[in-house]
């Protein structure tokens, strides 16, 4: 059974996008929570506007940023594929890259968060939503969420960080 990671991080908004777009958007999600509804036509088409908006390295260095900490992961899993997914803001989302792993033959999946933080809604409401969803929808998968990180790893990864900069002077 082919297996495979889905490396999901926040996301950005890209610099040229148009502000006031962002704003509505934000506005259309903030309202759709409070009433616990569906998305409505009009978020649907911002949401897809800005997850589709052209970018560069200049434009969106976030999504440099993941895709550089996923060159640096994948030689270090052993058979399993790597995909990228955005919890907001860029494409593909977690449904889109589940889906497609789905359409390669893909039937066993980790999701896996780069933000490593407990209480964030990203990451502790959203992510198992969708991830929930998907199991829902395609029951003969294996999927699962790799959460709650565990913050003694985290922790250890930031003291190593740290040791580069003790003998750096400011």
């Amino acid at each position: 059974m082919k297996r495979a990671i889905v490396l999901v991080g926040h996301g950005g908004v890209p610099k040229d996008y148009p502000h006031d777009l962002v704003r509505k958007l934000k506005q259309l999600e903030a309202q759709r929570r409070a009433a616990g509804k569906p998305m409505s036509p009009e978020e649907q088409e911002l949401d897809q506007k800005i997850r589709r908006w052209p970018r560069t390295p200049k434009t969106d260095p976030y999504k440099e940023g993941l895709e550089s900490l996923a060159a640096q992961l994948r030689p270090l899993l052993k058979r399993e594929r790597l995909a990228i997914a955005y919890n907001e803001f860029c494409a593909p989302t977690l449904d889109e890259a589940v889906e497609e792993l789905i359409k390669e033959g893909t039937w066993d999946i980790t999701v896996v968060s780069s933000m490593f933080t407990a209480g964030g809604s990203h990451a502790e409401i959203e992510i198992p939503e969708t991830v929930d969803k998907l199991k829902h929808t395609h029951p003969n998968a294996t999927i699962r969420y790799a959460w709650p990180i565990d913050q003694h790893l985290v922790a250890g990864m930031l003291a190593t960080h740290l040791k580069q900069f003790h003998h750096r002077k400011a």
